[in-house]
């Protein structure tokens, strides 16, 4: 949305009532219908796309001029149908508005470990759908980590999407993958309704060799081919196996080249590591929206994992509460929680692409994630 689309709306609107308007004096109620119907539909295509609350200002304008069609209401003199014009305009401009700070939402979760993994994804599922997010992406395996063909990816996203309505985005990891496992793997995406996916490299297992793809950049346009959505993974602070920030940034241009729509960053703690990778990025020529990774330090444990794992730093803030909630882990997990809604706003107000919360199966957090970034008026 923008004040150009604003525009468009207001001619249109304009263009649709003096069509009206020139319906009516022309005679024949056949035209006036017709010119009535024409100018409802398009409008109510648009009704039909907005599900905010916010949308409530246009559409009731919307049906008061329609009303007024109806009845030979609307005004003879110019004057008066620039007036309703404008008034329609203001409408389209302040839903044009409010939408252009809304911000993507999005969450992750992972297929719970156990005998009745789908059953207890269902609870998860439903609890994660009370945040409203614009989507939920389904990792392979328990964690996060690790290697996962086949499996419950492929069912969990499906359930997403056919029980709780909500998009889903499939993880497709590849580095153990051969080519003929791929399309396997995308014919059951599809047969399960699932056209979006998040290509990524993966993790080899003690002594496993690559198969047919080493890096995702090698897999999106095996995905891209099959007519899938595909998106991948950026690293603000580079790759645990990158060092070098340049070769970081020609590895994020390097997946857009190969067909990458979006990415999804991996988590971080510190905003200031995002704004200058964005710049970068964008510097190096990469258009495709990243969309930001946040994760909610838990507790010491988890937060050493995460280290360890991704390589992401602490800023001095975290460690000051990590040591002020030491003994108590309940106030810990509550102060790693307002820290990445804290993140989640600040980034927001900085205008990224999107806002992606890895929830780790526990929809309290989800929950206060969208909550926060609601009350900041993002989305």
């Amino acid at each position: 949305p923008s004040s150009a689309a604003s525009d468009v709306y207001k001619r249109q609107l304009y263009n649709s009532a003096w069509k009206i308007w020139r319906a009516r004096h022309a005679g024949g109620f056949a035209r006036r219908a017709g010119a009535l119907r024409d100018a409802r539909e398009r409008f109510t295509r648009r009704a039909r796309d907005s599900h905010e609350e916010r949308d409530t200002l246009f559409m009731e304008t919307v049906a008061r001029i329609f009303e007024s069609c109806r009845e030979d209401r609307l005004p003879a003199s110019r004057a008066g149908r620039v007036a309703v014009a404008q008034e329609a305009g203001a409408a389209c401009t302040e839903v044009s508005e409010s939408r252009a700070r809304r911000i993507p939402f999005s969450v992750e979760m992972f297929p719970p470990k156990g005998q009745l993994t789908l059953d207890a994804a269902r609870k998860v599922v439903e609890g994660l759908r009370a945040a409203s997010p614009d989507f939920i992406s389904v990792t392979c395996s328990a964690g996060g980590s690790g290697n996962g063909h086949g499996g419950q990816t492929v069912a969990i996203a499906e359930l997403i999407q056919n029980e709780a309505a909500t998009p889903a985005v499939a993880h497709f990891t590849c580095v153990s993958a051969t080519a003929s496992l791929v399309a396997t793997e995308v014919e059951a995406l599809r047969a399960a309704g699932v056209e979006t996916v998040l290509a990524l490299r993966g993790d080899l297992a003690p002594g496993q060799e690559p198969a047919d793809f080493r890096y995702a950049y090698e897999l999106i346009p095996r995905l891209k081919a099959a007519g899938l959505c595909v998106g991948a993974a950026a690293y603000p602070e580079g790759h645990i196996d990158c060092l070098d920030p340049r070769e970081n940034i020609r590895h994020l241009r390097a997946k857009q080249d190969a067909g990458a729509d979006f990415f999804i960053t991996q988590l971080f703690f510190n905003n200031d590591d995002f704004y200058r990778f964005r710049e970068a990025a964008e510097s190096a020529g990469v258009a495709a929206p990243i969309s930001c990774g946040i994760m909610p330090f838990l507790g010491k444990s988890q937060i050493q994992r995460m280290v360890f794992l991704c390589g992401s730093s602490l800023p001095a803030p975290i460690i000051k509460l990590l040591a002020k909630y030491e003994d108590d882990p309940v106030a810990l997990r509550q102060a790693g929680i307002e820290y990445a809604c804290n993140q989640l706003v600040d980034l927001g107000r900085h205008g990224v692409n999107g806002l992606h919360v890895y929830a780790m199966n526990q929809p309290d957090i989800a929950c206060a994630a969208a909550e926060a970034v609601a009350a900041a008026g993002l989305r």
